[in-house]
């Protein structure tokens, strides 16, 4: 059984792991943030080597998540595992994805661990912002011990435009302070979200599961 095991990883080795496929390096210095609107995170997060760049000193914060670094970016995070009961590849669940693909493990554990993804997912296709908000905020109400509570709605100017099936999990990582809307109120649902928007809301994610730890065994 999953447990949260934050304390045993750093968050360092959640988000280094995560923004990238294999052609993702360490970087010492990232010399293409100065101008997004995220450049405090990101520094903050470099310097702690929280996050890797593109070769040596590029992180690239605009360009855009695509589905398969979003998943390893999530399954990283909450450290999950693949069962050693689990015999099957990623091209048994998905028609898109080579059982040989770097993130392929990844989608193997998303199955099992209750992510919802569609069986013709596109791993290069680029996630919007409720899209990785919704997995996001799934994967971590399974495995992250997040409490069951009655909300109160956030009301913003764009909620119209949100995907009826995700309406409830981003309420939910709105509520909980993970994901926030803009100065004008809006949250842009369906942005295609960037590798600086994805570091921002993965870190408010482990500052808020930092924060309210899972009971031990023992109080249980």
């Amino acid at each position: 059984m999953f447990k949260r095991n934050l304390a045993l990883l750093s968050a360092a080795t959640i988000l280094s792991m995560s923004l990238a496929g294999p052609s993702f390096a360490a970087a010492s210095t990232f010399k293409d943030v100065s101008q997004s609107a995220a450049k405090d995170s990101i520094s903050a997060l470099q310097a702690k080597g929280i996050i890797r760049g593109v070769g040596a000193d590029s992180f690239l914060p605009d360009n855009q998540l695509t589905t398969s670094q979003g998943v390893q970016l999530i399954v990283n995070l909450l450290g999950l595992e693949l069962n050693s009961e689990v015999t099957q590849g990623a091209g048994d669940y998905f028609s898109n994805i080579k059982n040989d693909a770097w993130y392929a493990p990844a989608f193997v554990i998303a199955q099992n661990s209750g992510f919802d993804l569609d069986a013709a997912v596109n791993p290069d296709k680029p996630m919007t912002r409720e899209e990785f908000t919704h997995q996001l905020i799934l994967a971590m109400e399974k495995h992250g011990d997040l409490p069951k509570i009655n909300i109160k709605p956030v009301e913003f100017s764009d909620d119209d435009q949100l995907n009826v099936s995700y309406q409830g999990t981003v309420q939910r990582a709105l509520v909980l302070g993970i994901a926030k809307l803009d100065e004008n109120q809006q949250f842009h649902p369906g942005d295609l979200i960037t590798r600086a928007d994805a570091a921002v809301l993965t870190y408010n994610a482990v500052e808020y599961l930092a924060a309210h730890p899972a009971p031990s065994s023992d109080s249980k």
